[in-house]
């Protein structure tokens, strides 16, 4: 069983720049893929982005050059750098996890989520 715990949303300006973590429980961290879903009010969970266990990553083309996914193995965190904000960002972002994957980018696809954190970006 692995939890996962997503901080660091807030309020921002179109422009600005923040840096979701979503920290994982247990010791077998290295061994999972995880990823980043956004959900705007509305609108269906869509993919954001994802960094294997052996740390390829992809990116959906609408946050291509603007966001990172990282990962630190000894601290069993995820990371998701986000610059150049915009407001079509705006949404409920969550990290998801599932052991030894590819680059999975349907929600379908992943075992473990966390309860989100908001991401709200203003004109």
């Amino acid at each position: 069983q692995v939890q996962l715990v997503e901080t660091g949303g807030g309020l921002v300006q179109a422009g600005d720049s923040l840096r979701l973590s979503c920290a994982a429980s247990g010791r077998t961290f290295s061994s999972y893929t995880m990823g980043w879903f956004r959900q705007a009010p509305g609108k269906e969970r869509e993919f954001v982005a994802v960094i294997t266990w052996g740390k390829t990553t992809y990116y959906d083309d609408s946050v291509k050059g603007r966001f990172t996914i990282s990962r630190d193995n000894a601290k069993s965190t995820a990371y998701l750098q986000m610059n150049s904000l915009k407001p079509e960002d705006t949404a409920v972002y969550y990290c998801a996890a599932r052991q030894y994957s590819g680059t999975l980018s349907r929600a379908h696809e992943y075992t473990y989520w966390g309860q989100g954190t908001q991401v709200t970006v203003s004109s």
